[in-house]
């Protein structure tokens, strides 16, 4: 039995497993993002020709006023939003964890339930939320309308690209949230209980610091997605609400410079690195304090 699940006593069967997605791993993943990372160091030349010569040019303009500004705004929007995803996900998160057992898998359908439309409609039925005709405006107008009430202006705004975002990635919260606090020791916060803490307390004290690590997950899986969202600002936001990866789309798409494009999606991409780094530090500073 254990020769069978050694794979260093049989690494005929660990190839075997391993080949397919290793293959797919560098022929749809590894080998395009090497290309791309080769275009952030070339020129254009001609009309959809691109050279590579090496330069750091695309990189240097990366840097300029305007797109740090932009760079800057998304990150601000991605920590707001991923902030908000923690607020609202945790008590979610805690109240599956302590549900009793026959309504834990359908508190958990219910959070899985948005992934199972697609992304797009989900953003269209937001705007009928959040237009000047939409359900809040048509319900505050039923209750105010009598003292003149003006519709309100959420769509075309940073405030509905927030919105949507936190609607977008609410699940990518409460999923590792629910991992972690789904695994504590419940006699500890009985403990503290019983010690006189209150509700709060005992929360705050005792089931966030036990908790740390699915929390920076949930951060790092929710703010990753968020700071590289398209879709949603350029549907729900206005010419004031680009962020980065709308950019970024522009660059490849419509000025036709994929260089700096690639340049600006590599920016993210080592920002993502930095996450990674950040998270897996703390883990193990988490690890040696235990």
């Amino acid at each position: 039995m254990r020769s069978a699940i050694d794979w260093r006593r049989n690494p005929v069967g660990f190839a075997v497993l391993l080949g397919p997605p290793l293959l797919w791993f560098l022929v749809f993943f590894a080998a395009p993002m090497a290309i791309v990372l080769a275009f952030s160091f070339g020129d254009n030349v001609g009309v959809a020709g691109i050279e590579i010569s090496g330069t750091f040019a695309n990189y240097a303009r990366t840097l300029e006023p305007l797109y740090l500004g932009i760079l800057g705004k998304s990150l601000v929007m991605a920590a707001l939003a991923t902030l908000i995803c923690l607020l609202v996900g945790f008590p979610v998160a805690l109240a599956i964890s302590f549900a009793p057992p026959k309504w834990k898998s359908w508190l958990l359908i219910a959070v899985m339930l948005p992934f199972w439309t697609n992304l797009l409609i989900r953003t269209y039925a937001l705007i009928a939320i959040l237009r000047d005709e939409g359900v809040i405006n048509g319900v505050l107008g039923f209750l105010f309308g009598w003292a003149g009430f003006e519709p309100l202006r959420l769509m075309n705004t940073n405030t509905a690209v927030l919105i949507g975002l936190v609607y977008v990635h609410l699940p990518f919260m409460v999923l590792p949230l629910y991992a972690a606090l789904d695994r504590l020791d419940r006699s500890l916060i009985e403990a503290a209980l019983d010690l006189g803490a209150g509700h709060v307390r005992a929360i705050l004290t005792v089931v966030v610091p036990l908790a740390g690590v699915g929390i920076a997950s949930g951060l790092l899986l929710t703010f990753i997605p968020v700071l590289g969202s398209y879709l949603t600002p350029d549907l729900l936001g206005g010419p004031d609400s680009l962020m980065i990866a709308n950019v970024i789309e522009r660059q490849f798409k419509r000025a036709n410079d994929w260089p700096f494009g690639a340049a600006l999606a590599f920016l993210l991409m080592y920002l993502t690195f930095v996450g990674l780094l950040l998270q897996h530090l703390f883990k193990r500073r988490t690890r040696d304090v235990d």
